[in-house]
């Protein structure tokens, strides 16, 4: 059993509670849940064709939205991670938190990433700990 879970949730996708039964399944007693969400802005040369405050007006609607999925939710903590990478800076939160699992979902791969998506690939290949991977 792990003491401090990290569940990657992807707020496009309605997988959210699947991720959280695994993490609570994998939980110790009194054990610790995160549930995080990596917002990616857009990269500089879209931020000069878009509106300005749009990028701000999507960073407030996914912290909304993280708010959401996990209320209701008793002893799971809310993070909204922002960055270029969402399986980096999954890793990277991990790396820094003491987290000792990762549970993320996986779709349906493309020839691109045949086994995984690309996200959780990502993740396996550079977690620091163990990482429960679910197949949606």
């Amino acid at each position: 059993m792990y003491n401090n879970i990290l569940v990657a949730l992807s707020l496009e996708h309605g997988i959210s509670e699947q991720a959280l039964s695994a993490a609570r399944a994998l939980s110790s007693e009194g054990g610790k849940v995160t549930a995080a969400h990596v917002h990616e802005p857009p990269n500089s040369s879209i931020l000069a064709y878009i509106e300005e405050g749009v990028a701000e007006k999507s960073h407030e609607m996914a912290k909304g939205n993280l708010a959401e999925r996990v209320k209701g939710e008793t002893g799971v903590d809310a993070v909204l991670l922002e960055g270029p990478s969402a399986g980096r800076m999954i890793t990277e939160y991990a790396s820094t938190h003491g987290t000792d699992c990762i549970v993320i979902a996986s779709h349906q791969p493309g020839m691109k990433e045949f086994f995984l998506g690309s996200t959780a690939a990502l993740v396996v290949r550079h977690a620091p700990c163990s990482v429960h991977v679910l197949r949606v």
